[in-house]
């Protein structure tokens, strides 16, 4: 529903005014959209037709499901299990632990509260399946103090179990034993080079991960046990999740295949008794298969070979409608809920089998759609949830649901008291419940988010995954089903919804296809943009739960990596206090010799610039040698190196590093994935080994920045500011190689000029002037270059620019070609504002332009021409007002921000105009600048493109001429025509000296201005309101022609704008709603509307 991402105030009613339309445009066709439901339902006959009607083998107890649903819902039936002979293999998709009862014949505590890890996952045959797995305890290490011998270990759990018992407030689980066990182990700290001494530590097992952090604390602060005088002690894998330290301890990844093999397991079955049975307990979930097994006995396939596949999940995607109330946005305590549309689609087929709507009243029939209407809002809630429970989807999808549709129902279902909808995750007697939680990452700043937990179910909300990936101008379905899909839908305000829901079954039957769409949209993009199957291949790739990579950031995937490699060479990881560090010189930039360059410009990169320095050199924590260590080990000069930042890492022939295993491990994998993929012909398993090869390239550069993270779980500025150190001295040693290498006394046709470098790459002038020259000379100048580096550090040819445009650091562009030398791959651009969110889309386009005529055209003089075309248009009034809107992110409130911001100010003047329709927290908030007083500051000028619309106010052309276009046109036209020519050329001049003011209708002194009309003709002021005055009343005939032919003008171009709206939403036989704000359409319909109007009361004074 659109009033979870609307921006702008309410726009009209249910109708637009009609206009005059072109005959030729007109048809009574079905929408595309439902062209498209109509051949889905089609599909789904026949392959029903040959499979035959799937059903459901249990109908749990209690009222959680109806007898009437629909059989096509439910999962495939579950043969049963015969424990003894049959394996049963799952594809794990999400993981949790809970605190239960002891199970009695498996492993673990016998008595009291004992965690239990909880799989849940799907079959080969698409059955849904929950493990529990018994036995596994959490613990955590202490450094053995000195005399510690295998007689402490009785003294020291007693006490050490007394003191936290003593410690806790509340004892809910009747716990007598907190200790469960501590055992002398051989480990060593991977936190510097110690010689690889292992020292004796001390593994205590607690009887639940809860309890950690207390026994931490109580040792931290100073433990006294026994003989042993009064200490502190040092943690170390006490801050790791119990679900990580489960999966790493058992080999398990996300989303990677589980076998629990024959004879291993046992079944849990539905009761119909009430009785507890510790030895065969019942079911509790409502998945197919319910089973207990011991952690030992799982089996753990790694994502290799067979065991990359995927399970045919089911992935539901839902939309809701409200009939929110007028002006005001919709309150889940009094609007109701009006229809939810969902459709379920199986993981790797193109569309989805289930496409229903739950309506409230009648609505006509959709074709391709099955409609459920209720004359009740709690029935249709309940349904709904029946619904859900029934499909019993894997993950649950859907846009910004996260934020809006689940609170909303849950909140709304909590008003009418619709006591079973909470009810929504795969465990029984569990509800979903909202509660407020806030995520920080360097890469999307903090995030304020409403989390409902469904057990067994992965939320993955395309809106928060979209935020997390990508940056785009703006974020409404509307906008990323465009920029993605190149396709569009009716964005209809929340306050026209309403008048749809109270007409009668065809206007419900409109907004029921509306709402459909917006469920259908998200699982498209889904699959285009193959956000499943990346995660999942993440998931694998770092061994964290799916759920994990939406909720958490960066470092949890290289600690899961860390902790399994660790575990294999007895090493063990230090709880660090981190605090704000210091920090460290970045990377180098060589100064850019601006300018434009029309000979192809070579560009040689570093493959994997970090990874190799830190593999190429043996950085790492266990490598580390902290000050005066090499003299206390008896190391020479040749066991280590230093580094250009002053920092020693031992040799990896004294100790190969962690983390270099780590890289090689994960660029290894990559290289076998994609060798994979070259010969892979399924298109499917194409797309699951792409998605395998990026998730390891990205976990391989996530490494270093782990090591850099100052307030993180491992963070460490020598490994960080030598990486960074090496990075500059190679950019600087590979400028001075080929410099020194490719010149005219070696005999090459120029001496070569390095005129940018930047982090991992440099761009060289050859000298040769075609692009098959340079591509050669490239290839054969990084192989020569490589060749005086250690490996793997490596420099590749990469692309030729031609013609280049160099404009500062980090900002050029040029024509790319990489493959073939005869036709470029793109327009490349790097940090210039045709990639900007933050400028209007006028000056991307007119900044595109310029730059297409300079560098395809080669017609600079064309791209200034250009220039001082749309730069008169913009002085004179002719540009489009949707080429003038601004968007910016509501973050913060007002009162957070330090300083006045144009667009926060802007959402609060709506808040008082309009509560129900002004931007919320997280909203892109559109604006324009107007004219304002001489002196004004920017953000008091910024205002509602429509409202500026609806009351002619004038825009400030000035503003966008001297603080959008200015500074990018001479940052582009500067390297080309000089610095002071181009602002001579660009912004003086007779195309700067025509300039149009409209006339406000509101504010300033039109608020005490009396209007008198003027005549039609020559504009003198009348004491009438006739049409012309007496002079040119002999040309009145004349003046009625030539305005009625303007408003002709109008009306077909207002019908041409109309019946392309029409085609957007998919009909041309019914009224345009969209007021979508991201379309240029909606602004230039919304103008010639308003002008359509003045110029009829116009012709109306006329009198005929």
């Amino acid at each position: 529903m659109d009033v979870k991402r609307r921006n702008g105030q309410k726009i009209g009613g249910a109708s637009q005014p009609k206009r005059s339309k072109m005959g030729g445009d007109w048809d009574d066709s079905p929408s595309i959209f439902e062209e498209e439901l109509a051949m889905l339902d089609e599909a789904e006959i026949e392959a029903e037709s040959r499979e035959g009607q799937a059903g459901h083998d249990v109908i749990p107890d209690g009222d959680l499901f109806s007898a009437d649903l629909n059989p096509r819902w439910c999962r495939p039936l579950a043969p049963p299990l015969n424990v003894q002979t049959d394996r049963l293999t799952f594809q794990q998709m999400e993981l949790d632990y809970y605190l239960g009862s002891a199970v009695a014949g498996m492993p673990g505590q016998s008595q009291g509260s004992v965690p239990v890890i909880r799989m849940f996952g799907v079959t080969d045959g698409g059955h849904s399946v929950c493990c529990h797995v018994h036995g596994f305890a959490p613990y955590f290490y202490t450094p053995a103090p000195t005399g510690f011998t295998s007689s402490h270990l009785s003294d020291f759990q007693r006490e050490l179990n007394s003191a936290v018992l003593k410690d806790m407030r509340s004892n809910k689980e009747n716990l007598s034993v907190t200790v469960l066990a501590v055992d002398i182990t051989r480990k060593e700290s991977m936190y510097g080079y110690h010689g690889n001494r292992p020292l004796d530590f001390l593994r205590i097992t607690m009887a639940t991960p809860r309890l950690i952090a207390p026994a931490k604390r109580l040792l931290e602060q100073g433990f006294k046990f026994g003989p042993f005088p009064t200490q502190s002690y040092a943690s170390f894998e006490a801050n790791i999740d119990f679900e990580i330290r489960f999966m790493v301890d058992s080999d398990v990844v996300g989303c990677c295949w589980i076998e629990l093999p024959a004879g291993k397991y046992r079944v849990r079955e539905d009761k119909t008794t009430g009785e507890v049975d510790s030895r065969h307990p019942s079911k509790v979930s409502l998945c197919q298969y319910e089973v207990d097994v011991g952690w030992t006995d799982l089996v753990s396939h790694p994502a290799e070979g067979e065991w990359q596949r995927i399970a045919p999940l089911r992935v539901l995607s839902f939309d809701i409608e409200c009939a929110g109330r007028k002006g005001v946005f919709p309150e889940a305590d009094v609007d109701p809920v009006i229809q939810i549309a969902s459709m379920v689609q199986r993981q790797g087929e193109k569309e989805p089998f289930i496409r229903t709507v739950f309506t409230l009243q009648s609505c006509a029939s959709i074709v391709g759609s099955q409609l459920l209407c209720f004359s009740q809002e709690r029935q249709l809630l309940q349904k709904w949830a029946e619904f859900v429970r029934t499909v019993d989807p894997d993950i649950i999808t859907g846009y910004n649901i996260q934020n809006f549709d689940l609170p909303y129902l849950l909140n709304r279902a909590a008003a009418l008291k619709v006591h079973l909808f909470p009810y929504l995750g795969r465990v029984r007697g569990i509800k979903s419940v909202i509660r407020d939680s806030s995520f920080q990452s360097k890469q999307m700043g903090r995030r304020e988010n409403k989390a409902v937990n469904m057990e067994g179910r992965v939320q993955f909300d395309l809106l928060q995954v979209l935020l997390r990936d990508y940056k785009l101008r703006s974020y409404t379905l509307n906008a990323v089903s465009f920029h993605f899909l190149q396709e569009q839908k009716e964005d209809v305000q929340h306050s026209i919804i309403t008048d749809l829901q109270n007409g009668n079954e065809q206007t419900r039957r409109r907004l029921a296809v509306y709402c459909l769409k917006d469920a259908y949209l998200p699982l498209r993009l889904l699959q285009k943009l193959m956000c499943v199957i990346n995660y999942m291949e993440m998931a694998r790739v770092t061994g964290v739960p799916l759920s994990y990579l939406l909720s958490r950031g960066q470092q949890i995937k290289v600690v899961s990596q860390l902790l399994r490699q660790a575990m294999k060479q007895d090493l063990v990881m230090p709880v660090v206090k981190t605090e704000g560090g210091e920090d460290y010189t970045g990377a180098t930039v060589i100064e850019p010799e601006k300018g434009y360059y029309s000979i192809p410009i070579a560009t040689l990169d570093f493959s994997s610039l970090y990874p190799s320095i830190m593999m190429a050199h043996n950085l790492c924590y266990t490598t580390l040698l902290q000050k005066g260590a090499a003299e206390r080990l008896g190391l020479s000069a040749e066991d280590f190196i230093k580094t250009p930042t002053g920092d020693h890492f031992v040799k990896s022939s004294v100790r190969k590093g962690l983390l270099p295993e780590i890289l090689e491990n994960l660029l290894s994998a990559r290289k076998r994935a994609k060798a994979e993929l070259k010969r892979e012909n399924d298109p499917f398993k194409k797309q699951v080994l792409d998605g395998r090869q990026l998730a390891l390239k990205i976990s391989a550069n996530s490494v270093y920045g782990f090591t850099g993270a100052q307030v993180g779980k491992l963070p460490c500025l020598e490994i960080s500011q030598s990486v960074t150190g090496f990075g500059r001295q190679m950019i600087e040693q590979t400028k001075n190689l080929v410099e020194s290498q490719y010149t005219i006394s070696n005999g090459y046709q120029a001496n070569s000029k390095v005129i940018y470098g930047d982090t991992d790459s440099v761009m060289v002038k050859l000298g040769v002037s075609t692009v098959k020259e340079a591509m050669e000379l490239g290839r054969e100048a990084a192989e020569w270059v490589s060749s005086h580096f250690i490996p793997p550090i490596k420099l590749e040819f990469e692309k030729v620019y031609y013609p280049y445009l160099l404009i500062n650091k980090k900002r050029y562009a040029g024509l790319y070609f990489s493959s073939s030398a005869d036709t470029h791959d793109k327009m490349d651009c790097k940090g210039i504002e045709t990639v900007r969110r933050d400028n209007s889309p006028l000056v991307a386009n007119l900044i595109n332009t310029c730059l297409q005529k300079i560098l395809i055209d080669r017609d600079p003089q064309g791209a200034v021409e250009h220039a001082k075309e749309v730069i008169s248009d913009l002085l004179c009034n002719r540009i489009d007002i949707s080429q003038l809107v601004i968007t910016k992110e509501l973050t913060r409130s007002a009162q957070e921000y330090a300083g006045k911001q144009a667009h926060v100010e802007l959402a609060e003047r709506m808040r008082k105009r309009d509560a129900g329709s002004a931007p919320n927290l997280g909203d892109r908030v559109p604006y324009v600048i107007i004219k304002a007083a001489k002196g004004v500051a920017a953000y008091m000028k910024s205002e509602d493109p429509i409202y500026v619309l609806e009351n002619n106010i004038p825009i400030d052309t000035q503003y966008y001429l001297e603080q959008q276009l200015s500074k990018p046109l001479l940052r582009i036209f500067e390297p080309i025509l000089g610095e002071s020519k181009a602002e001579s050329v660009l912004l003086k001049g007779d195309h700067t000296r025509c300039k149009t003011v409209l006339t406000s209708r509101v504010g300033g002194l039109m608020a005490f201005a009396q209007k008198r009309s003027t005549c039609i003709g020559c504009k003198a002021v009348l004491k009438t309101d006739a049409a012309v005055c007496d002079f040119c009343k002999k040309r009145e005939s004349e003046l009625y022609q030539k305005e009625i032919s303007h408003i002709s003008v109008l009306e077909e171009r207002f019908s041409r704008l109309w019946t392309q709206c029409q085609r957007c939403q998919g009909s041309l036989h019914e009224d345009v709603l969209c007021t979508s704000r991201d379309c240029p359409i909606f602004y230039m319909r919304k103008k010639v509307q308003k002008d359509l109007d003045d110029q009829e009361k116009l012709v109306s004074r006329f009198g005929i």
